[in-house]
């Protein structure tokens, strides 16, 4: 099949930015007579297809696909589906469309294109939720309109990215423990398994270093399946031999299956244990426990990614990068002082 030719095709092609190709082909004003001739002429020469799709919007309005992966649609994780939400409403705001596809496993690890790629209806991408490198290197081979990174970025990838600060919020958390009276502290979460994991541990291991705590091996617990990334249920989850007082985990999932496994075993949480999370989002009826935790900055983050999605468009200047949006540290009841 044939790649679709999109407006940032025309764009580079001729010279100028897809916003005066846009103007040029929806015949708006700001645009000379002889240049609109020349994109149109351009236009047609790559094979250019006006997006029927996008017949009942305004000629200034943007299709916008979003992609996720099938994987954080399991049992209770739903943080990225609330962040989508507010995603398509901000998308809605400004006058855009969002159109979501779910990846299956399958299709990710046979690089197979989107739906919304083969009909040729998106003028740019995000990517809501980590995917695997070759993945995004198909994707990008496949689409030459911008894509952004939501939550996750890829340095081999570059390109544009939004993240929380998952780093200085599992070392505040970390911290904060500490504040309690907590030394023998624990990490609850696989490592590698996605970037944001990675950077909570390293924020929790800085926070020990600076307290002067070696870091114990049999105190980093697995909390998800490395091949699925689906978060264990609380009989698979390992606890260690010798137990800490207090456990620092990658997400709220996490820590609420945590919290259920300690109370199997008989536990109570703060009582016995103090636990906290990051996100400050969980699926009602995980666990009783309210999780003192990270608070990710959702609409902040959307925000900046629709910013960054039409400075891509419409500035052939713009070069992208890593862009990180600062939480903030919530207090409930699972952190008891010692």
């Amino acid at each position: 099949m044939p790649k679709a030719v999109k407006l940032a095709d025309i764009a580079k092609e001729v010279g100028v930015s897809v916003v005066t190709v846009s103007k040029a082909l929806s015949n708006q004003k700001g645009v000379s007579e002889e240049m609109r001739e020349r994109i149109v002429k351009v236009a047609d020469e790559l094979g250019y297809k006006k997006n029927t799709f996008s017949a009942n919007k305004t000629q200034s309005s943007k299709t916008v696909g979003i992609l996720m992966h099938e994987k954080y649609f399991k049992k209770y994780n739903s943080f990225y589906l609330e962040m989508y939400q507010i995603l398509s409403s901000e998308l809605v705001r400004t006058g855009d469309f969002g159109m979501l596809e779910i990846v299956e496993r399958e299709s990710e690890r046979e690089l197979l294109v989107p739906n919304l790629l083969k009909e040729a209806k998106a003028d740019a991408l995000i990517l809501l939720g980590e995917f695997s490198g070759e993945y995004i290197t198909s994707l990008k081979e496949k689409f030459s309109g911008p894509v952004i990174f939501l939550d996750f970025s890829d340095e081999k990838q570059g390109g544009i990215s939004v993240i929380s600060d998952s780093f200085y919020g599992a070392y505040y958390l970390t911290n904060y423990l500490f504040d309690h009276g907590h030394k023998d502290i624990a990490f609850v979460g696989s490592l590698l398994s996605t970037k944001s994991i990675t950077d909570r541990y390293l924020g929790y291991v800085k926070s020990m270093m600076e307290h002067g705590i070696s870091v114990r091996p049999d105190w980093q617990i697995e909390d998800r399946d490395k091949t699925t990334g689906v978060i264990f249920e609380a009989d698979k989850l390992t606890l260690p031999v010798e137990m800490p007082t207090a456990f620092v985990c990658d997400c709220d999932l996490a820590a609420g299956v945590l919290i259920k496994r300690l109370e199997k075993e008989g536990y109570s949480v703060p009582e016995d244990f103090s636990v906290v999370g990051y996100d400050n989002f969980i699926f009602p009826g995980v666990c009783d426990v309210e999780i003192t935790t990270y608070e990710v900055d959702m609409k902040t983050m959307v925000e900046e990614t629709i910013n960054l999605m039409n400075k891509a468009l419409y500035d052939k200047d713009f070069t992208g990068g890593i862009h990180i949006v600062s939480g903030h540290l919530v207090e409930k009841e699972s952190v008891k002082k010692i």
